[in-house]
């Protein structure tokens, strides 16, 4: 399975609109959502072409490939608007023979996991893309698609086989990948 991975789009209909063009160049089988999908947040600054509704209207045309989790950002009538399962605090998959925990980041993280078995600690939240190996856990983070933090790029993952990869939403460029055991 391919899996396309992205968190914090934050309402930018500029980034999300990169972000589809990946996703019709990619082909993932699904599009995972780390949570932030519409709104900026009282932390962070507009992001570019800041328009909810247009992302809306973007993800609904892929709804049927799309799964998310909560972030700190959503409100419960993104449920609605957006017609696929975005309220859970967590979902647990099974993708590659990797189980993944993911999860937006602001509640579960590196620093208060949820009860993991071995495997994918995968949050978004902090806008800044890791992979950092735990004992129970390796702990992977996309960074952000629109407003990324720490000098990092805009940026989505792609996972297959055993081998997240990210890349830069503008341009598609791979800058950093990470296999997991």
């Amino acid at each position: 399975m391919k899996l396309m991975i992205a968190s914090d789009i934050h309402g930018s209909a500029y980034y999300c609109e990169k972000l589809m063009e990946r996703f019709k160049e990619e082909k993932p089988d699904k599009l995972l959502l780390l949570g932030d999908v519409l709104y900026h947040g009282p932390r962070n600054d507009l992001p570019k072409d800041y328009a909810p509704k247009k992302v809306v209207t973007m993800l609904s045309e892929i709804k049927e490939y799309c799964l998310g989790v909560r972030g700190n950002c959503e409100a419960e009538i993104d449920q609605v608007v957006l017609g696929f399962p975005l309220m859970c605090d967590y979902a647990l998959l099974y993708v590659n023979d990797i189980t993944i925990y993911a999860t937006h980041g602001h509640i579960y993280n590196q620093k208060n996991p949820l009860p993991l078995t071995k495997g994918v600690l995968l949050c978004g939240h902090t806008h800044v893309p890791a992979c950092e190996e735990y004992e129970d856990f390796v702990y992977i983070n996309p960074g952000s698609v629109s407003i990324p933090k720490e000098n990092t790029k805009h940026s989505y993952m792609i996972l297959e086989d055993r081998t997240f990869q990210w890349k830069d939403v503008e341009t598609k460029e791979k800058y950093a990948e990470c296999t997991v055991k």
